[in-house]
Order: C-alpha cells, then sequence, then structure tokens
C-alpha cells in the first residue's frame, strides 16, 4: 500500500517494527520447525525484537540469520504468522462488533434473549471473516518484509519475567550505491 509507505516516512519507528515484526515471523516459523514442541512468541520495537521461548541461543542465531536471508531472497510468505497478536486483534474487534451490532436498541433482557440467535449468526461470521482480515492486516500493515537494509547486530540469551528469552538486536544498513 504506497499510502502506507508514504505516511510511515514521517515515522521510522514504525517502518522499522514493521520490518522487525516481519522478521520476527520468519524465525518463528524456522524455529517452530526445528523445536515443534516448544512453546514460542515475539514482539518487536524499533531496535529489534524478542523470542520468548526455552531453545538454545545458537539456534536461534541460525534461525534469525536464514530468516533474514529468506527474506531478503523474497519468501515474504514467512512475514505471516498465524500466532500473530494482530489476526487475535481483528478477530476480537469483529466479535464484539459484532455483539454490539446484534444487541443495539435492546434494553430489556427478553430483548436480548430474543436477539441471541443473530448475535451468535453474526459472531460466527466475525470468525469467517476475522482470519483473513488478520492475515491482510499483517500483510498490509504491520510487518514488511522488505528487509534488505536490515543487519544483524546481536542475539543475546534474556529472560522476560519468569520466560526465557532472546534479545535480537538489529540495525539499518545504508544502501550501497553502485
Amino acid at each position: 500500500m504506497a499510502w502506507l509507505d508514504t505516511i510511515l516516512r514521517w515515522f521510522p519507528a514504525l517502518a522499522r517494527t514493521r520490518q522487525h515484526h516481519a522478521l520476527e515471523h520468519a524465525t518463528l516459523h524456522l524455529l517452530a520447525k526445528r523445536f515443534p514442541q516448544q512453546a514460542l512468541a515475539g514482539h518487536s520495537d524499533p531496535a529489534g525484537f524478542w523470542i520468548l521461548g526455552a531453545v538454545p541461543t545458537e539456534a536461534v542465531e541460525q534461525a534469525v540469520a536464514e530468516a533474514l536471508t529468506r527474506l531478503q531472497q523474497g519468501e515474504h510468505h514467512l512475514a505471516l504468522h498465524p500466532g500473530c497478536g494482530t489476526n487475535y486483534l481483528a478477530l476480537g474487534s469483529l466479535a464484539a462488533a459484532a455483539g454490539l451490532v446484534g444487541f443495539a436498541g435492546t434494553r430489556r433482557w427478553r430483548e436480548r434473549w430474543e436477539r441471541f440467535p443473530l448475535v451468535v449468526f453474526l459472531s460466527m461470521l466475525a470468525l469467517i471473516f476475522g482470519r483473513p482480515l488478520g492475515f491482510w492486516l499483517q500483510r498490509e500493515v504491520t510487518t514488511d518484509p522488505r528487509v534488505d537494509d536490515v543487519e544483524i547486530v546481536a542475539v543475546e540469551a534474556a529472560r522476560r519475567g519468569r520466560f526465557p528469552a532472546h534479545r535480537v538486536t538489529t540495525r539499518r544498513v545504508p544502501p550501497t550505491t553502485p
């Protein structure tokens, strides 16, 4: 979406966070293949991202490096993740809207009970359309798989509260002129 790129030029921290979000998702995809029974999560910010989960630092380093290379080679599908909070936000927002629309104008419990089947129907529609909406939002708004100007600085073992984690720090690499 060209309009979003135009807006993000004014907010470089958001642009970087979108790139990190894409790299985080790609890293999580690769780690999930290697550690299928391990619960993993991530969180991105302008300076890099966090990987939460009990996995070896070397595995995170390898996954981040491979994820960056694969995104740079055009495997942009890796930037989308089914467990992304964007998907949950889309589902929750549509379900809440379904409830509000379904119960709009009702004041008495009897009226709400009578409208309950409508709310269930609208909620089902929200669940049907929420998933593709979440992936669309990831693709167009919350991630940017164009990471040619991203360089990995460090991958460090850490803790987020009581959870084992890794902090991935990046920097922007200025484009090279031929």
